[in-house]
């Protein structure tokens, strides 16, 4: 998921799509563990949208504080 995309989400819809993210990749840490991941970069892929989503909601919640 690209960065632009993130930032055109609501609130509700980046809690979401964390939640997705996450559970994603307790799948995908699991299939690594068991030797079923076909594409050990996936793991890799995930992370870095889970940061991206992550970074998208500090930056909103700095942006709250600063403006009150």
């Amino acid at each position: 998921m690209k960065a632009n995309d993130i930032k055109k989400l609501s609130a509700e819809e980046l809690a979401n799509e964390l939640n997705e993210l996450k559970s994603e990749l307790f799948k995908l840490r699991f299939q690594f563990a068991t030797s079923q991941l076909e594409n050990p970069m996936k793991l890799k892929d995930v992370k870095k949208d889970i940061a991206r989503v992550k970074t998208v909601i500090r930056e909103r919640e700095l942006n709250v504080e600063s403006g009150s």
